[in-house]
């Protein structure tokens, strides 16, 4: 008897031993509330809804994220992320099992990270989520309305790399072999009609699908963190505008924390189309693809090209709340303006949160949109609350 209750503690010593190597952490996100939302246009149509929302401030989610230690100061990694639609339990992310993040990889402290699946770009990355007051959340506040490349903007199929923190400094690149989102293109050199083709398909025949180069370097020095981002977008050979079709897309941006007020920058452009990613938020009107005439999460246009600014202030009020505001515009150029007949977009947004807990939020926010998706007049009104809850 003594020597099985002598095996039993040494065995479970092992187990102990071993499992203090490695861990897998079950996280998620609920956030659910109320909101008032209205488009109009000047020529009296819009759309107008109210009732209950959810993911306003951050999109519903749970996921799985597991480490453990390889030896010689490795790390195996992975992030299995699934989003869903906490009103009705449905999957988000068009029906993905783990749409928001599938990815797994090796680290080391000594000379960075690879990771292959799922992930986002480094634009969302380093300059989307430090740097936007609202971290790529609120609908239509975030800076992603502006910023397409950085609005939470994931590619499937996907290697990246990124270098150790060196005093502060840090540059990823990744190349997605098939981005797996649905694109969008103009007519063809034939005159032929819009048409839709899908990124979604891999089967290693790469040059027939979607593909993206994605790299960023960023860096962080006590109050000061600044960031730069550029990404290319590469048709599939089989789409009507061809091997040549491409959208390039760089941003640079950078915050400064004054203690009394987070003071946030950004300057960008896009050519030869849009990047959508996650969308605006706003109902009737989806950023860039309402004027094509369609909705995507790619726009293949060489007659498109934008310029994007933003200005954000993140005030602390006290050690439990704080006021995020920021004031947003995209710029069609001339090529747009000549071939859609766009006008400016602009946007004005403001949002307060309050902390419970560690845990727990309640958040309030009201955004004002003008000419959304450069459409002339077209105006979006938004107004939530509600609660999020982290664990």
């Amino acid at each position: 008897m003594k020597k099985t209750l002598l095996a039993a503690a040494l065995l479970a010593g092992f187990a102990g031993a071993a499992s203090a190597q490695s861990s897998v952490t079950l996280y998620g996100i609920v956030d659910g509330g109320l909101r008032y939302n209205n488009v109009s246009y000047s020529n009296g149509s819009g759309a107008s809804n109210f009732g209950l929302a959810y993911g306003q401030q951050s999109g519903n989610r749970f996921g799985l994220k597991g480490v453990e230690d390889i030896g010689g100061g490795n790390k195996a990694t992975f992030v299995l992320e699934n989003g869903f639609d906490l009103g009705n339990g449905t999957m988000g992310n068009s029906s993905r099992i783990f749409g928001r993040a599938a990815w797994m990889g090796v680290e080391n402290n000594s000379w960075g990270y690879v990771r292959i699946g799922r992930q986002l770009n480094f634009a969302t990355e380093y300059v989307g989520l430090p740097v936007d007051p609202f971290g790529t959340g609120f609908g239509q506040l975030n800076m992603g309305t502006a910023f397409g490349a950085v609005n939470t903007d994931r590619i499937s199929n996907a290697i990246k790399y990124q270098t150790p923190n060196m005093s502060g400094f840090q540059a990823g690149i990744g190349y997605s072999f098939a981005t797996g989102n649905t694109a969008l293109y103009t007519a063809d050199a034939n005159g032929n009609g819009k048409t839709g083709a899908s990124g979604t398909g891999y089967n290693f025949s790469s040059s027939n699908n979607s593909r993206q180069l994605t790299l960023g370097a960023k860096y962080a020095n006590g109050p000061f963190y600044a960031a730069a981002s550029w990404d290319k977008l590469y048709a599939d050979n089989g789409g009507p505008l061809g091997r040549n079709a491409t959208i390039s897309s760089w941003n640079l941006a950078g915050t400064y924390d004054f203690k009394v007020v987070k003071l946030a920058l950004g300057y960008g452009q896009t050519r030869d189309g849009a990047i959508l990613g996650q969308g605006t938020g706003v109902t009737g009107a989806s950023s860039i693809a309402q004027r094509l005439g369609s909705s995507g999460d790619l726009v293949f246009a060489p007659a498109v090209g934008t310029n994007s600014y933003i200005v954000g202030l993140t005030v602390p009020v006290n050690p439990v709340s704080r006021v995020m505001l920021s004031w947003n515009m995209l710029t069609p150029n001339t090529n747009m303006q000549d071939a859609y007949n766009a006008a400016n977009q602009s946007a004005y947004n403001i949002a307060y949160t309050y902390d419970f807990t560690k845990r727990t939020n309640l958040y309030a926010l009201f955004g004002y949109m003008n000419n959304v998706g450069t459409v002339d007049t077209a105006k979006s009104t938004l107004i939530g609350l509600g609660m999020r809850h982290q664990f």
